[in-house]
């Protein structure tokens, strides 16, 4: 373990906006697959029999203080509103923690002076240079290799850093090495890249921060003092700028044991000739295109040539000889050389963003990093007088977009930075803090993923060599912050020193107290029972701390979700219901099962711990609706009953299955494989792919050739394609092609993005892919896009398992029925049939009203009214829709909309707006105003 806690970087890259790749057919002559851009995301994978779960960490965020500086307003647009009216926005700090002596982080909104719009979050790590204890450094990867990435809270952990961010920008398609130069404790670990406008973000030795452009210069000089320039250390291969060469091509490398990849490098275009350096002295020499194959010792190091640098190695260097290798930093503004050992720490970026306390002329074409699109950011910078560094993120995550680099440059002007730099985005955004009291450092925000963490190049820790203090004060932690109503969670006192480190024993009792009337609280746990916020309070010997509990209330959610898998409804079916909520603000969190209320129609069941147990279906349904509500708000998991058929199991090993890929240049396997985690078992469809090595958009594809060799035979009207699919957390997408009865290619979505590991069962909606039968399922497939390729792997290994095709029990026909009406009338047409209304349609405030369930029963729909709630439900197949009487907001699928007017209560029956219902059930509304006649079709 490398631990820099006595004395203390790495690209991919983020998404654009749409994108659409075609591709000849793979497989099957003729075929096009049209695909949709979507948003993915990378990670490092291993193959199935190497099974590895992603680093899921939950954050947790301390507690709230006051705002105690002013805000600027600043006019900026968001990248989706770049032609709308201008929005300006000011930062507001939300909240405040010390990390340990030295270090604070901060928590700021974005907040815009349109409601409408999104309020983004920015997080602050603010580093007191001038703290004897606290220092900086550069975090690589696993064992410190600057080729096999890991997350920022495993570097944090490794190294014993109590917190910090990604680092430096990396290319995925090869080995991930940091495209800047890094250096750690003083020594140079990675060089620059001869690439424009890459700046760096480094502290001297004396803990001076500096942000400047720096070429490395190197040469190596041989015992009969023979000199070759040496072009850099630890690098992948890249084309030089602005030349456009091969970065390898007749040039001389250094490759130390922190290169532990198995080439030097891949893909250069070269063969190369190598010379093996150990405690100055040469000790084994290559034939050329053969690479050595003796570990590189820490003391050593591989001088790796080609063309003029190779003849250099078996002209100059034999075994025995001693030989030199000298290497510098220069700065490109200032001219300075620096030696390795003038810096503490360095890690590479991109554009600088800042500098003279103005937002700066980008120094590179941000187009590769999506710069103009709203997305995840890190960035580093520091204060005039040098004596403060800001690690900074902004948050990409449910409702929160993230933003542009021109926004960002406007955050960190506000925040007061002089000079910053781009760090690698997107995805890659992490930042991890050490809470007050616990040992190690844990997620401080959501990534773009949520919990999961992107497995980077490298990182900027933060580190204290304080002394153990004398204890200083306590503090409430506690699983979560945020509940919901119903939800239990445990609080626990920790103790901190003089230097805010974390303190083994308390040695004293601590009493418990909280105010607000949220809930209940016994022996430390917390049972929420109603909405709203409250403080916890502890207090142990002389001292006391007390931390901020929110419980969540349906005001605060925009919309209700719920995920019911594939399962067909029928008596004795488990179906797991997880429910997420949207809150207005932007977060995305799960609710918990004991939060939640179910109703059910058209079936009965037994709701426990997040999953439905199913005991009895109507006869005749078309479909059952699972109504999950969290404090009065609803959604619905809609599920059908029908018949399954299984297509593959695979348990038969001689399953006819057969591999093809896009470009020529994948590699991969299909085939029927056992002993998979999970399926130990039985037998899987495994489809395993490598993308390294092509251009343009990637197509892997698990051809299911069935008993004819033609694909797998479907017939009768299906409804859905359910299969189990283990995932490998690759980001990239997975799609499904179907031949139909005119021999017409169908593509299907099975999973937009890969963003889990382990077994997931799926449903796909079959119903409006225009699937003719008798058809065939040919193919399951994973596509990496061209578009922002640096965000996905380019291996990995998913399998397939109980594919199988659902049937509804009979067709459903949606009602699309003809109503016309007047205001003031009784009498109405449906389908040109005169029916009596029971009361008239009126106008209040320029709004038409109609009797509810007049026009739901027209429609098709089902009506229930709950009186204690006053809230009418209405279910028509896919649909679900939820009133209040009074209220001017619905939900419709779970998601709240504001509407014209609110439902009316009158002589006993609810008047809705006319559109209200008939446009959220698929009509169209027609107004006359002459004649007053109101026309639904």
């Amino acid at each position: 373990m490398r631990n820099y806690s006595s004395h203390p970087l790495r690209y991919s890259y983020q998404d654009a906006a749409e994108f659409v790749a075609t591709s000849s057919g793979a497989g099957q002559a003729g075929k096009s697959p049209h695909l949709p851009y979507s948003r993915n995301y990378a990670h490092t994978r291993t193959r199935i029999s190497k099974i590895v779960i992603p680093f899921m960490l939950a954050g947790i965020l301390a507690t709230s203080v006051p705002l105690n500086a002013g805000w600027l307003a600043v006019p900026v647009a968001h990248a989706a509103d770049a032609k709308a009216a201008t929005v300006t926005y000011k930062l507001v700090k939300q909240s405040e923690a010390i990390v340990t002596s030295g270090v604070k982080q901060i928590n700021y909104a974005w907040t815009p002076s349109v409601a409408a719009k999104t309020t983004e979050m920015l997080h602050v790590l603010q580093i007191d240079l001038t703290n004897k204890y606290v220092n900086l450094n550069a975090m690589a990867g696993k064992a410190g290799s600057v080729t096999t990435g890991q997350s920022v809270t495993a570097m944090a952990k490794e190294t014993g850093a109590v917190a910090g961010v990604n680092g430096d920008v990396f290319n995925t398609a090869t080995e991930g090495a940091p495209m800047g130069a890094q250096i750690e404790s003083g020594k140079l670990v990675v060089s620059t890249s001869q690439l424009k406008g890459m700046y760096a973000f480094a502290l001297t030795k004396d803990k001076k921060p500096v942000i400047d452009l720096f070429t490395f210069q190197g040469t190596v000089t041989a015992a009969g003092g023979a000199t070759f320039a040496l072009a850099g250390m630890n690098k992948s291969a890249y084309k030089t700028e602005p030349d456009k060469a091969y970065s390898h091509v007749d040039a001389l490398y250094m490759y130390t044991s922190d290169w532990t990849a198995s080439e030097r490098p891949t893909a250069s275009a070269t063969k190369a000739t190598e010379a093996l350096v150990v405690n100055g002295v040469v000790t084994e020499v290559s034939a050329s295109g053969t690479p050595i194959a003796t570990p590189i010792p820490e003391n050593g190091y591989i001088l790796r040539g080609h063309g003029k640098a190779a003849a250099f190695i078996t002209g100059s260097l034999k075994a025995g000889d001693k030989v030199t290798s000298t290497y510098t930093l220069k700065s490109q503004t200032t001219g300075e050389s620096y030696k390795e050992s003038d810096f503490q720490m360095m890690v590479g970026g991109h554009t600088i963003l800042l500098d003279q306390g103005k937002a700066a002329a980008f120094s590179r074409d941000i187009n590769g990093v999506s710069g103009s699109a709203d997305r995840a950011r890190t960035a580093v910078g520091y204060s005039k007088d040098g004596k403060t560094a800001y690690l900074v993120t902004v948050e990409e995550n449910g409702g929160r977009e993230g933003v542009t680099l021109k926004e960002l440059q406007q955050m960190l002007l506000q925040l007061g930075v002089w000079k910053a730099v781009n760090l690698d985005g997107g995805g890659s955004t992490t930042m991890v803090s050490r809470p007050l009291g616990e040992y190690t450092a844990s997620l401080t925000h959501p990534t773009s993923y949520g919990t999961t963490q992107r497995l980077v190049s490298n990182g900027i820790g933060v580190y204290t060599t304080a002394p153990k203090g004398t204890i200083k004060g306590i503090t409430a932690t506690s699983g979560a912050t945020t509940l919901f109503i119903g939800q239990q969670t445990t609080f626990q006192v920790k103790a901190y020193d003089s230097y805010y480190n974390p303190v083994d024993k308390l040695g004293f009792e601590a009493t418990w107290k909280i105010s607000g009337g949220i809930g209940t609280f016994k022996d430390g746990v917390l049972t929420a029972a109603k909405a709203g916020k409250a403080t916890v309070s502890v207090k142990a010997g002389t001292a006391s701390s007390e931390v901020g509990v929110e419980v969540i209330g349906a005001s605060q959610i925009e919309r209700l979700t719920v995920d019911s898998g594939s399962v067909i409804l029928r008596p004795g079916a488990v179906i797991s219901v997880p429910v997420k909520a949207r809150l207005k603000d932007g977060r995305e969190i799960s609710v918990p099962a004991s939060s939640l209320q179910w109703e059910f129609k058209g079936f009965e069941a037994k709701a426990s711990g997040g999953k439905l147990t199913v005991t009895s279906v109507e006869p005749g349904i078309t479909a059952g609706y699972a109504i999950a509500r969290y404090d009065g708000l609803g959604t619905a998991a809609i599920l059908a009953p029908g018949s399954e058929k299984v297509l593959a199991d695979f348990e038969d090993a001689a399953t006819p299955v057969s591999f093809s890929a896009l470009p020529a240049e994948t590699t991969g396997t299909a085939s029927i494989i056992g002993g998979v985690p999970g399926r130990e078992t039985s037998n899987v469809l495994s489809l395993y792919y490598d993308f390294t090595y092509g251009k343009g958009s990637r197509f892997a594809y698990a051809n299911l050739l069935g008993a004819d060799g033609k694909g797998i035979a479907i017939d009768g009207n299906p409804s859905a394609l359910t299969l189990d699919v283990l995932g490998d957390s690759s980001f990239n997408w997975i799609r499904g092609e179907f031949v139909d009865s005119k021999g017409k290619q169908v593509l299907v979505d099975i999973a937009r993005t890969i963003d889990w590991s382990g077994w997931k069962s799926i449903k796909v909606d079959l119903t409006k892919a225009s699937l003719t039968t008798p058809a065939r399922l040919t193919k399951l497939y994973v596509v990496n896009l061209e578009q922002d390729q640096d965000e996905r792997a380019l291996q990995g290994e998913l399998a397939f398992d109980n594919v199988a095709i659902q049937y509804p029990p009979a067709a459903y026909v949606p009602v699309k029925p003809t109503i016309v009406l007047g205001v003031g009338k009784k009498q109405a047409t449906l389908n040109g049939k005169t029916i009596e209304l029971t009361t008239a349609p009126f106008t209040v405030n320029g709004v038409n009203y109609l009797p509810l369930r007049f026009v739901a029963d027209a429609l098709g729909a089902q009506v229930f009214w709950d009186n204690a709630a006053r809230r009418v439900t209405v279910l028509r197949e896919d649909s679900i829709i939820e009133l209040w009487v009074g209220n001017s907001e619905i939900t419709a699928n779970g998601v709240r909309k504001k509407v014209i007017a609110a439902p009316i209560n009158k002589n006993g029956s609810v008047y809705v707006p006319v559109r209200v219902i008939s446009e959220q059930l698929g009509q169209t509304v027609g107004w006359e105003p002459k004649t007053k006649t109101i026309t639904i079709r």
